[in-house]
């Protein structure tokens, strides 16, 4: 509710409601009736970033009610013990490329193999963490050019090489810009950078700007 409240007036359409804990998962999802969405067009969930192998059944009863909202799940690689088991998600799991510290998903290559297992599933592009594991960006050209019609939202954020979310720097800005391109247009944005309320509109114009090829002129100067 607080996260909400801090964007109530922003111009902001989008919003990821995240229960990156295991033991958060149960006291947002029992309490998504009481949270005002009205304003939002797009409306994902973050389901937890790891969990054990016991709760992997908990999980997935009480994301079968966020998916009955038609809202897309994202969900890590490494935190999905049993992958077909999560198939009955169907097109509402979203599944988010990795950063260097996960065992998996980092690639075109680790992906692919996740969606031979998971076919209906989507794709929640990270580009911070793309650029993290391959800072040339050739991996995330990789990534967006194979699955470009799977992708169904972007996380936006600098990563950095402790795999923490800060805000984008122009280093940040700069390498997002030479893919940019290969983003469908209307992907829904959501910014993970970590930075204080009164900074919000800024970080929203950088993103913007990481995502514009016009951008690219303005920030050299032309």
């Amino acid at each position: 509710q607080e996260g909400l409240r801090m964007l109530a007036d922003k111009k902001v359409w989008t919003v990821e409601l995240s229960a990156l804990r295991q033991d958060e998962l149960v006291p947002l999802v029992e309490n998504l009736g009481e949270l005002d969405l009205d304003r939002f067009k797009y409306i994902s969930f973050h389901a937890p970033s790891s969990m054990e192998r016991s709760f992997e059944p908990i999980a997935l009863r009480l994301l079968d009610q966020v998916a009955s909202r038609g809202w897309p799940i994202v969900v890590h690689p490494n935190a999905m013990w049993t992958l077909p088991n999560w198939s009955h998600l169907g097109d509402s799991l979203c599944i988010e490329n990795m950063d260097k510290r996960k065992p998996m998903g980092q690639t075109a290559r680790d992906l692919a193999y996740i969606f031979d297992m998971l076919p209906n599933a989507s794709l929640c592009f990270d580009i911070g963490h793309a650029r993290q594991v391959d800072p040339t960006m050739s991996e995330a050209s990789a990534i967006l050019r194979l699955f470009c019609d799977r992708i169904r939202q972007l996380h936006m954020s600098e990563v950095n090489t402790q795999s923490k979310h800060d805000c984008l720097s122009l280093e940040s800005i700069l390498a997002f810009q030479k893919v940019a391109h290969l983003v469908p247009a209307e992907t829904p944005v959501i910014l993970e950078s970590k930075v204080e309320e009164s900074d919000i509109e800024e970080e929203i114009k950088s993103a913007l700007t990481a995502l514009s090829t016009e951008g690219l002129l303005a920030l050299a100067g032309d």
